[in-house]
């Protein structure tokens, strides 16, 4: 069979959860990405929002099927061989749709090809295919090695957030919109005295702007003398939809060289977003008045090209205090709107 060999990685990624300016949900998964010659796989399919069967949040058990399956130890799913390569993130039904490829095996390389998006038993190659996108061939010692790793404990995503400070209705408010798209959260005033074992559940710990210094420096300590590393996000307004998104920004474990935003700036009457690769962005503004009230405006949705690009915004957003948050299916970045 013919195709030319092509490196084999995997590396944590995630489906960037959040608040919607609608007041919609959309859930949080983080998963492993498939890496194909240093570049995320998913990343080859343009703008797809989907998740990897390999997600931190299916069962153990589960989970070491769906990487026994990829290591054909067990039967092909679906007919033809074929396996789910992407799935929904939020049911994962093949009803909703799902990429899957043909994954055999060429004495001891693994190949996947035929590429497809499937929403059925049967898939028309001519019709659905991914042209263009492999065959890829694998070597069976890299291939066997990456996934084996999984099997061994060698990834492991922590999707719960300790939040800091005296403010309880916001931080209440802040907590239940995590747990709705699939974060947890507790909340405390400081983490003195917390055993190591409890603290290493949490991937980020977020700062209320009213914790002081003192207390900041007093968690930071706990945590570091417990030997266990964490996100630490300074809230930048008390407004849920912002910190979730500085929040899912803070637990997002991928290489910063394989994420599709890369970069966000806001200053004055235009912001300034670099994508890595073809994918449609939301950027939504939130500004708090004089009175404390936010106001929330979308600034942007609309599919991008990799590189550099300029949005402009409403002249509203340089009165009082604003924040721009740009997402993508698989990452968010947020920023102070700068004068």
């Amino acid at each position: 069979m013919s195709a030319e060999y092509a490196t084999f990685g995997l590396a944590p990624a995630m489906r960037a959860g959040g608040v919607l300016a609608n007041g919609d949900y959309q859930v949080h998964r983080d998963f492993v990405d498939f890496v194909v010659d240093g570049r995320p796989l998913l990343f080859r399919l343009s703008d797809l929002d989907a998740v990897s069967p390999l997600a931190s949040d299916i069962p153990p058990a589960i989970f070491t099927a769906q990487v026994r399956s990829l290591l054909l130890e067990a039967d092909a799913p679906l007919d033809g061989g074929r396996y789910v390569i992407y799935g929904c993130p939020e049911c994962e039904d093949l009803a909703c749709g799902a990429v899957t490829a043909v994954i055999e095996k060429d004495g001891d390389d693994f190949v996947w090809r035929d590429f497809a998006w499937q929403t059925g038993e049967r898939v028309d190659l001519e019709l659905n295919g991914y042209h263009g996108t492999g065959p890829f061939r694998f070597r069976g010692d890299e291939y066997r090695r990456a996934l084996s790793a999984l099997l061994d404990g060698g990834w492991a995503g922590r999707r719960r957030v300790l939040l800091i400070g005296p403010r309880v209705a916001v931080l209440a408010r802040l907590a239940a919109a995590l747990r709705a798209i699939g974060i947890g959260a507790d909340i405390a005033q400081d983490a003195t005295d917390v055993p190591a074992d409890e603290l290493r559940i949490y991937g980020a710990v977020a700062f209320g702007q009213t914790v002081g210094e003192r207390e900041r420096a007093a968690v930071r300590k706990s945590f570091g003398r417990a030997g266990i590393e964490v996100a630490y996000v300074d809230g930048l307004a008390p407004i849920v939809p912002l910190l979730v998104a500085q929040i899912e920004n803070a637990l997002d474990r991928s290489p910063s060289e394989q994420r599709r935003l890369t970069r966000l700036t806001a200053v004055g009457g235009a912001v300034e977003i670099e994508v890595t690769s073809t994918c449609r962005v939301h950027v939504t503004v939130y500004r708090q008045d004089r009175l404390s009230r936010v106001h929330t405006h979308e600034a942007f949705d609309g599919v991008l090209d990799p590189g550099r690009h300029r949005v402009a915004l409403d002249p509203r957003a340089s009165k009082g205090a604003s924040y721009v948050v740009a997402r993508t299916s698989g990452s968010v970045l947020v920023a102070a709107v700068a004068r």
